[in-house]
């Protein structure tokens, strides 16, 4: 899409961040899918930004059209485009939801439609997934879908991916799930909002210890028979968690991660020392300082946007301390163009591929 086009379509939206990120993201994704690419864009042009409720129906019935079609396709034997139109569902899904988060009924709605369309995927896919419980809190049950590795026997290197608090799995299984496959890759996605409608995500929110889900998702994936215990790596969704690294922090069950390796968590102290008054002020933390930069044990891959919440020379500054007490970590900067991001997810999947292909090591 043009730039010209892409702003005149996000021109309604401009003084709203949410809503023309959005659609931001939805003509950005997946060019290969023209048609629903323009289904998408059709649908941006018809939302009237003076009704309230415009943006949930257009894109609700842009989204049930393409679960249909999807449905359609998979019955006239052709699954490659049911995939692409379930990815682009939920992607219209998710962007339904956008400025309803105070409305619970339009949210349990979206989710329950977004995971009909995973399931969906999973029963046609070959071979067949599956949606797995996994125990985290007594009272809290996660709910994931895992997609054995094609062409293996026996027990297949896997890549776990988890969701940041709010972020859908839904969502990053049609994003990732062609990328392991293509390089032979097991491959577990779980999200934080729970197993039902009624998951409570608000009351865990905001504890500081969300990181203990991580340990209990990979006792899950290495109770499997189908699992390498040994050619494990773990990938923060949008490849940038501190949480993530937090929970990996001396774990020697990954052969490989993908996270911030706690650059936010550093971030955060650094602002925090520069307030009136803190107890460390002048002295600026170092990146050695955090414990999750210090004691992760597997190799590592930082991948950061070259224009996001942290500047791009910044995170190579930091990443040059950490790789000091770390020599395996490796930086990758992003463009922020779509078609880069797109190029990075495969530079990621290569990058873990390589790691689990050389890592031979007992696992435990």
């Amino acid at each position: 899409m043009s730039s010209e086009g892409s702003v005149g379509v996000l021109r309604p939206w401009s003084e709203q961040d949410d809503l023309a990120g959005a659609i931001t993201r939805l003509l950005e994704a997946r060019p290969e899918g023209r048609a629903e690419l323009a289904e998408c864009l059709a649908v941006a042009q018809r939302i009237d930004a003076s009704d309230d409720e415009s943006w949930y129906r257009e894109w609700m019935q842009c989204a049930d059209a393409m679960k249909a079609a999807a449905a359609d396709a998979v019955s006239s034997g052709r699954p490659e485009l049911a995939f692409r139109k379930w990815s682009r569902a939920v992607d219209c899904y998710e962007a339904a939801a956008c400025p309803f988060s105070s409305s619970r009924s339009r949210q349990d709605v979206v989710l329950s439609r977004m995971r009909e369309c995973a399931r969906e995927f999973l029963r046609c896919a070959d071979p067949q997934g599956e949606v797995v419980t996994i125990h985290w809190r007594a009272d809290y049950p996660l709910e994931a879908y895992f997609l054995p590795a094609r062409g293996e026997a026996g027990r297949a290197p896997t890549v776990i991916c988890i969701g940041e608090p709010g972020r859908r799995k839904e969502t990053s299984l049609f994003k990732l799930a062609a990328h392991a496959e293509q390089r032979g890759l097991a491959l577990l996605v779980v999200d934080l909002l729970g197993s039902g409608p009624d998951c409570r995500f608000e009351e865990i929110v905001g504890r500081r210890d969300l990181e203990s889900a991580i340990a209990s998702v990979t006792d899950y994936v290495t109770s499997r028979d189908d699992v390498d215990e040994g050619r494990i790596a773990i990938l923060a969704d949008d490849w940038s968690s501190s949480f993530v690294a937090r929970g990996i922090a001396l774990d020697p069950r990954y052969a490989a991660a993908v996270c911030d390796a706690g650059l936010w968590d550093i971030h955060e102290r650094v602002f925090l020392s520069r307030r009136p008054g803190a107890c460390e002020r002048g002295r600026p933390p170092i990146a050695t300082e955090g414990l999750a930069a210090r004691q992760i044990m597997c190799p590592l891959l930082v991948t950061v946007p070259e224009r996001g919440w942290l500047r791009a020379d910044i995170a190579t500054r930091l990443i040059a301390q950490i790789k000091r007490e770390h020599p395996d970590i490796t930086l990758k900067i992003v463009s922020s163009a779509g078609a880069d991001w797109l190029e990075a997810d495969a530079f990621v999947f290569d990058w873990i591929a390589r790691r689990l292909a050389g890592s031979q090591r007992p696992p435990g």
